[in-house]
């Protein structure tokens, strides 16, 4: 009975020491990433590895930190959903139904964002259905369709 604690002890001894190591290893690499001045190098190098962590340790915060109030060209980099900043978040104001053509222009909620523009797709005849879908000449737009019925 003796020998089966001092194995399992020893067992755990080995555990602890190797997930420490892998843990420091860890630590090593994410400050060799943090040396780095611009904060566009950064952009998406969150790492999906828990090795060694927790998930609360393994949280990549640094890229919830840069926001566009900041660091105004992180709307301009690639993958980005626009590049325009509206209340620190990077948005496209020519189709974007909360900030339409300006930040802070909201459509209505029958209305879509088309070039900057509020529109109605179901009446529209320029837009009909959706932004640029021009009816031809003599047909009308009802119900987001040219030429119902």
């Amino acid at each position: 009975m003796k020998s089966l604690n001092i194995f399992i002890a020893t067992l755990i001894l080995i555990m602890a020491l190797a997930i420490s190591l892998s843990v420091a290893s860890h630590d090593q690499e994410d400050a060799n990433e943090t040396a780095l001045d611009l904060p566009f190098t950064n952009i998406g190098l969150a790492s999906n590895s828990l090795r060694g962590a927790g998930r609360f340790l393994a949280q990549n915060t640094r890229l919830a930190a840069m926001t566009c109030n900041e660091y105004p060209r992180v709307c301009r980099a690639k993958g980005s959903p626009g590049p325009d900043c509206c209340k620190k978040k990077c948005v496209k104001v020519t189709t974007d139904r909360l900030n339409c053509g300006k930040c802070g222009r909201k459509c209505k909620y029958s209305e879509i964002c088309c070039k900057g523009q509020c529109m109605n797709p179901m009446t529209d005849h320029k837009h009909c259905g959706d932004c640029n879908n021009k009816c031809g000449k003599g047909n009308k737009c009802v119900h987001g369709m040219c030429n119902y019925a």
